[in-house]
């Protein structure tokens, strides 16, 4: 999606005869049905300001277009200006521009880092270098049309109110500034932007390269677990955009500088799709490779069998469980075992261990026990299960106990959900999790559909499964009958639709066994992993009554270990249980509906869900099927 599109000559004359703020925030409404907040429009109104003084030279021509806001496909993010035409090769050219108004920075240790004043505070960002470097770098790995149509991309940052002073623009960030060079202020540093501009464009494009850019065929996303064995032999599949190269930059620097007697504790929080399982593999390799003793942890065996099955021939069993672990293998571990743990999904985190549930104290606490640093990420809204205990709070209290130092970050780069952060919120939303400013998916890009026959959205997952990414799952709650004869089916709904459970094998590599398209999966299978199609079966736990959620845990099969104790909860304190149950619920669907990076398609058995979900989708034209 690009917000505003137009050639040099049309935009200089709406700088000169309109506020270019307003007018790009016409657009800007009828792209996405919200208005820009002030903070933008402020934005747009200075820094284009200064960028059509740039672009007003007849070193660029008039009819290369001018494109503001492009929405990067399958991520949450924007080139603030992008500029197309062509080159003096007569190839494709695309000049990005990442505009900033900083008039000062300071310089970090860290890679790729400064420090500068954002939101009346001074704050850790990015390189601007580096961020125009890493925005053009994820639009080549996701457009077609760069990869294959040779469209050649040049990246670069313009910081229009600061003057040199061999910061920003100094040797420390040379690495960077060389991939995107950086502008300042000054009528300098302007022409020297015009030729740069120039070189790349000598003469438009009518728009081609641009449409090309916008509607080219988006390039299948990029699996983890197929870029495993890539990763762990040190090639950067993975760009790190934004938040997620503060968060990593920050956890090597922990991880190099923390004294034995004052171990540390890092708490990463994110949503679905931000990146955290990427991050924390990175973060092993990195660490791995400077010989710091690290593993990687998580509760959920599904993850893990995929990643061990992807290097297969590619590394031994023995190195594989010295980098991956589960985490209940540290009930017994010495303290300071080693340098860093890495503990992926630390929400679905137990109090006790073992196959019984009776070893140990608390994994929160054994995991920091057992490393000089713990690196937690975190979702809580992904907590699935009544014994899930990973929490900020439980974190921190047992970081006080241990007597560690606690620092916490964010990550807010989306790289699911076809990067709208829009349909993560609308979620939340509908499922009453919590109240956000998307009631509707009204100007949402992402695939969301509503089916009234579980058949024929079970086909239509069928269709998007080229890559053997496309996955039907569900809510448990049908019972696992084929487990003692394999005869029968577990999931029947109506006349015509029978499924059986992932569960008649191996469920831990269901996600990714070629013959798992004929079956349901489940909420086991699933968390941690992701696909590019999901169809989500609602179950009878969850229908929609006068426009509200009413959660029904006794819709659940008797077998399904993620609310069990809650009968015996109930009987001491029903207000809490019952709380604490519709989240689980809640959480489990959400989870489900946020596995599909282009789409996910949703049945209910219950007519009034579908009514519900189908209005509160916008009731696109597609969505009745």
């Amino acid at each position: 999606m690009i917000v505003y599109a137009k050639n040099k000559k049309d935009f200089l004359s709406d700088h000169r005869n309109s506020d270019i703020e307003d007018v790009v925030q016409e657009y800007f409404v009828a792209a996405t049905g919200r208005k820009a907040p002030p903070p933008e429009l402020r934005s747009w109104k200075e820094s284009l300001g200064f960028m059509s003084r740039v672009l007003d030279d007849v070193l660029i021509p008039d009819d290369a277009k001018v494109a503001i806001e492009f929405h990067i496909p399958q991520s949450s993010k924007r080139i603030d200006v992008t500029l197309t035409g062509y080159d003096h090769t007569g190839a494709k050219s695309a000049v990005i521009v990442e505009l900033k108004q900083w008039a000062t920075a300071e310089a970090t240790p860290r890679d790729g880092v400064v420090l500068t004043y954002l939101a009346k505070a001074k704050r850790e960002v990015v390189h601007p270098s580096y961020q125009a470097w890493s925005y053009a770098s994820l639009l080549e790995g996701f457009n077609e049309a760069v990869y294959e149509g040779g469209i050649r991309l040049h990246p670069c940052a313009y910081l229009h109110n600061y003057l040199s002073d061999g910061v920003i623009d100094g040797a420390q960030y040379a690495e960077h500034i060389a991939r995107a060079p950086v502008f300042l202020k000054g009528s300098q540093d302007r022409q020297r932007l015009r030729r740069f501009i120039g070189e790349h464009l000598r003469r438009g494009d009518r728009g081609e390269v641009l449409w090309a850019l916008e509607h080219g065929r988006i390039r299948p996303s990029k699996a983890l677990a197929d870029s495993l064995s890539g990763l762990l032999a040190g090639k950067p599949e993975f760009v790190l955009i934004d938040s997620q190269k503060l968060v990593y930059e920050a956890c090597l620097s922990a991880a190099r500088a923390a004294p034995t007697d004052q171990p540390r504790v890092i708490i990463v929080e994110g949503g679905p799709g931000t990146g955290k399982t990427v991050l924390a593999i990175n973060l092993l390799v990195r660490l791995t490779q400077e010989r710091l003793r690290t593993q990687y942890v998580s509760k959920n065996a599904a993850p893990r069998q995929v990643y061990k099955s992807r290097l297969l021939g590619t590394m031994k069993k023995s190195r594989f469980d010295a980098l991956f672990s589960g985490s209940g293998a540290f009930v017994s571990e010495e303290p300071d075992a080693f340098d860093v743990l890495i503990i992926d999904e630390a929400h679905r985190l137990n109090e006790k261990s073992g196959l019984y549930g009776n070893l140990g104290e608390n994994q929160i606490k054994e995991t920091m026990n057992a490393a000089r640093v713990s690196i937690f990420f975190i979702d809580e809204d992904q907590r699935i299960a009544l014994s899930d205990v990973g929490s900020k709070d439980e974190i921190a209290r047992f970081a006080l106990q241990r007597g560690a130092s606690v620092e916490t970050h964010e990550l807010d780069s989306q790289f699911r959900c076809s990067g709208s952060d829009g349909y993560v919120a609308w979620i939340d939303h509908v499922l009453e999790i919590r109240n956000t400013a998307n009631p509707t998916l009204a100007g949402v890009s992402f695939d969301f559909r509503v089916f009234d026959d579980p058949s024929a959205l079970h086909e239509a997952i069928a269709q998007r499964n080229s890559n053997n990414k496309a996955r039907v799952v569900a809510g448990y709650c049908w019972p696992w009958r084929s487990k003692k004869n394999p005869a029968l089916y577990d999931i029947e709904i109506g006349s015509s639709y029978r499924r059986r459970w992932n569960l008649d094998r191996d469920g831990s590599l269901w996600i990714i066994a070629e013959s798992s398209l004929e079956e349901v999966g489940c909420i086991h299978t699933c968390q941690g992993l992701e696909l590019e199609y999901v169809g989500v079966i609602f179950g009878p736990d969850l229908v929609i009554r006068n426009g509200s959620v009413v959660v029904n845990p006794a819709a659940r099969d008797r077998h399904d270990r993620t609310i069990k104790g809650y009968r015996k909860w109930m009987a001491r304190d029903p207000q809490a249980a019952s709380a604490a149950v519709a989240r689980i619920v809640k959480n489990t669907y959400r989870t489900l509906m946020t596995r599909g990076m282009k789409g996910c398609y949703v049945f209910s058995e219950d007519a009034q869900t579908r009514a519900f979900f189908r209005s509160h989708s916008a009731a696109r034209a597609h969505t009745r099927l």
